[in-house]
Formats: C-alpha cells, structure tokens, sequence
C-alpha cells in the first residue's frame, strides 16, 4: 500500500530547490532556517506531511503558508494550481473593520496585504470623518496582477508542496486520550484512491460542501459553476456527528466597461497619498496619477419594477436559505426596504481588464431579466452584460465546534477555516468548463454570451471563490495546525487582543444563522485595537509563540516600538508656558485660567497641531522624529488615543482574568454540581465556552447562573489548576472504510456519557 501511494504522489510538485515542475516555476528555497521542531523528509517522506491544507482559495493559501512558515512540511491541495490567487467575485481587499484584519494578518507575516500592495489599482481610506481607531483602508485589486503574485509566493514558499487534485474522504484513528474528541484525522484520501498521512488537516472548502449553483429557476450541484460540489466530505463530516447549516450567497452580472456612460456618473478619486496595508511597505507599487477611479450610480423604479414582477422566476430568493444581512443580493433590496433608491459602485477589475463589477448589483434573474435592469440604470443605457449573475447555496459547520484555536471538538487535529465556518464571501464561476455535468446550465450561459457577441475569453474571467475573512482564519488554522504537530500550546487571540480575537470569539460562542461580516461596532475595545498598532500587538507573540513571523519583520516592529515610546517620553518632558503655546500655535485654544506649564504631548492631541509642526518649535529635540514620517504619524494616532486607552486597561483587564478562568473542554453541563437550571444547562452544553468570559457572551445565560459557574469552577479548582469533574463521552465513529483501523467505535476510559 505505501509502495502503491508512493508511485501515485509522483505527480506532485517538488521541493527539492533548482529543480523545475511541469506545473509551475522552479521552487527557490530561502536562507531562514526552519524551527528545530520540524519534521525532516524521510524514506516515506513522499507520503507523509505535518500539515495537508485542503483547498486553495484565500483561507488555503494564507493557512499553507503560515503553516510552512512555521516549520511545518506542508501539502496544499487544490483542483487547479493556475487558479491559486484567483481573485473573489468582488476584487477587493479591506474596509470598515475588515482594514484593521489585513493589518493584523500582516502583523502575522501574513500574505495579503503584501500582495494588495503590488496589485491595487485604487486605494481609499474610508471613515476618514471619524477618528483614526474606525478607519477602514479599502483597495480595488487587479486580478491578474494579484493572482500571479499570489502564485509566485505560494510556489516558492519553502517546507509547501501544492498538488492538484481533489480529496474524497478523510483518513481517522482512536483519539488522544489526553484530548477531547472521539477520533483524530490522521490523513486523507485523494480523488485517486492514494493516501497521503498527515499530523493535522485543515478544510478550507468555501461554498463546496454540497454547493448549489442557481440561476433563474434552473440550479445545479456545483461549488461553482463548472466544479463538482463536494458530497463525500459532506457526508463524512455529518456522519461525524458534526451539526450543518445551509448559507447562500451570490455574484453580480459583468459589464463591459467601454459600453458604460461614464461622463454622466459620480466619480470617486483614489486617495492621492495612498497608504499601504502591509508594515513592510513603505509604498504601494502604483503611482497615484495612474491609479484608476470608482463610478457611482442608483437603482430607479423601473428596477424594482422589472424585480417584482419575475419573483417567480428566481429560485434563490424565494429559499429559505439565509443570505448575507448586510450585503445583500438585490432582489432582497427591493423587498427589504420597498419605494427606496440603492447605490451602485462601478469598480474596476484591472488596469488592463475591460471589466467592470457593479457591486451592489448581485442577481440571480433569468440572464435575459438581468439585462432589462442593466439598461434602466443611468449611465448603463447601453452597457452589455459580459456575464450573468447567479447565486451559490452551500453547507456549513456550526463554529460552535470548534475551539479558539479553529480545532475541531469533534475530531482531534483536524482545522476548519473560512466560509465553512459561516463567514461572508462570494463565489464565482469560469466560462470555461471542464465539468461536462454541469452542461446545460453552462451551454446557456455560453450561448447568452455568444449572442452578446463578446468572446467568452474576453468576456469573463476565470472566477474563483474568496472570501474577506477566509484570510484571518487560515492564517490562525496554519498556524495551530502546525503547533499542534510540534507539540506546543495553541496560538490564540483575546478580544483585548485583536479583531481577529473577536471574529473567531463571535464564531466559536455564539455561533451564526446567517453570514457573518466584520464591523467595528462588534469591538469592545476598538480605540486600542486600532490598525496603525497591529504589529505591535501582534508581530512580537507571532514570533516568540509561533516561528511563523520572520526575524526581520519582528526588529522592524521592536525597532519602530521603541521609538514611539522614545517619542512619548520626549514629548511629555518638553513644556511650555500655556500664553507661549498660544503664541507658536494661534489656531489652538487654551484656557486663560490654566498658569501651569503644558506639555507638547497635550498640544499634539489639538487636531491643528501634528509633529512637523511641533518639531519647528523644537527642531533639536523632535527634528528626527518628525522626518520619519510613520512614525510621525503613529505618535500622533497613540497620543490622541492614550488617555482613551488608558481608561480601557481596567476593562480590559477585568476581561483577561474572566479569560483566564478556563472550563475543561468535555465538561458534562447536565451532571456538574452546580446550581444551573435545566434550560441554563441546555445552553452551556450547546454553545460548549471555553471561558468564563465566554459563557458571559452566550445569549439567555442569567447573572447568576454565569455567578453560579465561576463558584463553581473556583470551588472546584484543586491546588494543580485542575478542576475534578464529570466529562462527556464520545459517541460511535460511523462505520466507514477510510482509515488501517479495523474498528468503527473508538472507546476513552476516563468517558462514561453518549455524545
């Protein structure tokens, strides 16, 4: 059987350096040496992998790098290598409160942000009304610059071996007594019948699970359109006992960008300075004269007209299936908010591309009904539909199940990231067509085309699923996945810690019934989780923690902290006399009343006042400071938020220790002796907290039951730290054929109650 496997894995891409795959471009191995607990390739090395990532979408490709990053040999799987990178539906990274989870991703080493640097066309830093803690850095990215800059990354990333190809099945074994979970993924088996071992797997399936494609009335079992939906997995995971969900989404129809009436729209200007979403870019690779401009336009009656009155031809909207609340498909508009206009953006989709998307436009109207509202919209007169919208309908797991490290409770070492999890994205489909089951849908979609008499090459560009927030989750998932092989503590984020903490906190407490999409509403602390700070939250625990944050990014953040502690102390010890600051400084108003020296720290709060203008006063002492210029700007971003933030430390304090008061993982809620009535136990046992804080965030959860549980676990808590109680057991594994284990039920000693 290994023989068999061994032969079977020749097709995938080497690790070897200098050596060229038929696939891809030469892997170049970099100098930084890997952690002294990675594994090293052996006689059976060709099958067997710390890490296998299944999926190369967003979630795949930042989980399989951050994996490698750390040490970890890593294998991801995807259908197609080409198609690594592919932009989502929507080509564009960040905004409000998904800005701040670039920065905290690239705080991590991570990848998108980089990458949007050398591939935006227009960049925008939105809610500049408000204070800089809510800013929201938005960029439209080219889709052919940034897939063959993703590509490039990803296949010259050392200790990662991609391979194209489907999974089928995953590979188990009996658990780790020391673990909860009632089996552990010990591999899986690909589309070939070959097997290949691994220490943990990571599933990144976006809208595969059972996908559903629909437009108009007709539908289709498809992940998107062209590719097969993936059923085995599906039913593995609910033979497992995992609890499933059914999410929709869809995708607007394409325009072509030299039919539209530009001249009569609103025209929104990139920023003039734009600013990098990656710490390590000093600039954005484009010029900002040559960056491209957004157009906006409205809905009119006669959309919502046209919407009405074929409801009854679109399948999508009439399931009860939910969709995303806060980026809904248009049809959903219409019957939302009746008699009301709704803005549309016209983007660009590249600098050479004649695409444009119109977000907010998302339908799933027969083709022929979608052009009818295409040419009632001012400035869309004359446009003609490249490619019709359509909508995706797809399983999800309950997050609830997993940890805060993305770790399943169910089964041990395996990792779930990105729209499995229920988080927003958009799934997009290809012209071309390699399922010949998907048939009749696609030969509708070519003939629509065909007779719009634009090329399908030129047409429509390969489409491929992302998601905003599959980034942040693989990164955590790769990293996880890899200290779990290696032995060590999980890498986690608090919410006083991140807005990642708070994404994955919302996700594995509360659970969702519907998309969940980032705000900074949802952030308790968001004057101190700000973006300008990311990488001083974050890059430091990366590196000690985790291995996967380089050496260099980690001096460049302790050299940039440093000196903002450096410029808070000199600007406190710098002092003037209240009628002198008026003097230098008109435009500020200080308070006759006040005799008492004020310190430059004070002025530079005023919004008139920034550190060039404070280092003409003090040339020798702020001089320096002053001429570099982001740390010129986070002096002024920390010194308008510090007193801010230092009246948050107690909250946030209050938080950790609540944090720090963990429950044991299988805790048997309906047998503890603790004062909880039954319906408080149903709760607890359902949404499974980790945390005292946890359980404070489940909705219905008394005062006093959480009261009642922290006497509990205080009471209970023996001088070791550990808490003496009764645990759930784990039920039958489902008889399958996937695994050297001859068994279906796996049995612990210390596990005495059903699952």
């Amino acid at each position: 059987m290994a023989a068999s496997a061994a032969v079977a894995l020749r097709r995938f891409l080497p690790v070897m350096p200098g050596v060229a795959p038929s696939m891809s471009p030469p892997r170049l191995l970099s100098l930084r040496l890997p952690p002294p607990w990675s594994r090293r390739a052996g006689s059976d090395a060709a099958a067997r992998y710390d890490v296998v990532v299944i999926g190369g979408g967003h979630a795949g490709t930042e989980a399989a790098a951050a994996a490698a990053r750390g040490g970890a040999r890593t294998l991801l799987v995807t259908h197609k290598i080409d198609t690594i990178g592919q932009m989502s539906c929507n080509p564009s990274f960040g905004g409000i409160g998904k800005g701040h989870l670039m920065r905290e991703v690239d705080a991590l080493d991570g990848l998108c942000a980089r990458l949007c640097d050398r591939s935006g066309v227009h960049y925008k830093m939105l809610n500049r009304r408000k204070g800089p803690a809510v800013w929201g850095l938005r960029a439209q990215v080219d889709r052919k610059l940034y897939k063959e800059n993703m590509q490039k990354e990803i296949l010259n990333t050392p200790f990662l071996t991609v391979h194209e190809g489907s999974v089928e099945d995953l590979l188990l074994k009996e658990p780790e007594s020391e673990h909860p979970g009632k089996c552990q993924v010990s591999g899986v088996l690909l589309g070939d019948g070959s097997k290949v071992h691994a220490g943990s797997v990571i599933l990144t399936t976006g809208t595969f699970l059972r996908g559903m494609v629909l437009i108009g009335l007709e539908k289709h079992p498809a992940g998107r359109l062209g590719d097969q939906s993936s059923t085995g997995l599906a039913q593995t995971l609910e033979k497992l006992g995992f609890a499933v969900g059914r999410l929709k989404t869809g995708t607007p129809p394409r325009l072509a960008k030299d039919t539209i009436d530009f001249s009569i729209l609103a025209r929104q200007w990139a920023d003039s300075h734009p600013v990098p979403f990656s710490f390590l870019s000093e600039t954005v690779w484009i010029k900002p004269e040559d960056q491209l401009s957004c157009y906006l336009t409205y809905t009119n009656p006669k959309v919502e007209k046209i919407i009405h009155d074929n409801l009854y031809l679109n399948n999508h909207v009439k399931e009860t299936t939910k969709g995303p609340r806060y980026c809904p498909s248009l049809e959903s508009k219409v019957l939302r908010f009746p008699n009301r206009i709704h803005q549309l953006w016209l983007e660009p989709e590249g600098l050479d591309s004649n695409i444009i998307y119109p977000q907010g436009m998302s339908m799933t109207l027969p083709p022929e009904l979608q052009e009818q509202v295409i040419t009632c919209i001012q400035g869309l007169e004359k446009a003609k539909m490249v490619q019709p919208g359509y909508g995706v309908q797809y399983d999800f797991l309950d997050p609830r199940q997993l940890t805060a490290s993305l770790e399943s409770r169910l089964v041990q070492r395996l990792f779930f990231a990105g729209q499995i999890n229920g988080t927003t994205g958009y799934e997009e489909a290809a012209a071309q067509v390699r399922c010949c089951t998907a048939a009749k849908l696609v030969l509708r979609l070519l003939s629509h085309i065909q007779a719009l008499r634009i090329l399908p090459g030129q047409a429509v560009n390969a489409l491929r699923s992302c998601n905003h927030f599959d980034v942040w989750q693989g990164i955590i998932a790769g990293i996880n996945a890899c200290l779990r092989v290696c032995g060590k503590p999980p890498f986690t984020i608090s919410r006083t810690e991140g807005y990642i903490g708070v994404l994955i906190d919302d996700l594995t407490t509360l659970g969702t019934s519907e998309p969940y999409r980032m705000f900074t509403s949802r952030v308790e602390f968001r004057a101190f989780l700000r973006p300008d700070n990311a990488d001083s939250r974050l890059t430091p625990r990366g590196f000690e923690e985790t291995g996967c944050v380089s050496r260099q990014r980690y001096e460049r953040t302790s050299q940039i902290k440093a000196a903002i502690e450096e410029g808070v102390a000199v600007l406190k010890s710098l002092q003037l006399p209240p009628s002198k600051w008026s003097s230098l400084i008109p435009e500020i108003v200080i308070s006759s009343s006040r005799s008492s020296p004020v310190r430059a720290f004070d002025i530079l709060q005023y919004p008139e006042v920034n550190m060039e203008l404070l280092a003409r006063i003090f040339p020798e002492s702020l001089g320096k400071l002053a001429e570099w210029r982001e740390l010129a700007e986070r002096l002024k971003i920390e010194v308008v938020y510090k007193l801010c933030t230092s009246n948050q430390q107690q909250e946030m304090e209050e938080v950790r220790r609540d944090e720090a008061l963990r429950l044991p993982e299988n805790l048997d809620y309906f047998t503890i002796n603790a004062s909880l009535s039954q319906e408080m136990r149903e709760k607890l046992d359902s949404n499974r907290p980790q945390t005292i804080g946890a359980v404070s965030r489940i909705p219905g959860i008394t005062p006093a039951a959480i009261l009642n549980l922290l006497r509990f676990v205080k009471t209970n808590r023996q001088r070791t730290g550990g808490i003496k109680v009764p645990f759930r057991t784990g039920r039958s594994l489902p008889e399958r054929n996937t695994d050297v284990l001859g068994k279906s039920e796996f049995q612990s000693s210390n596990l005495s109650r059903a699952f």
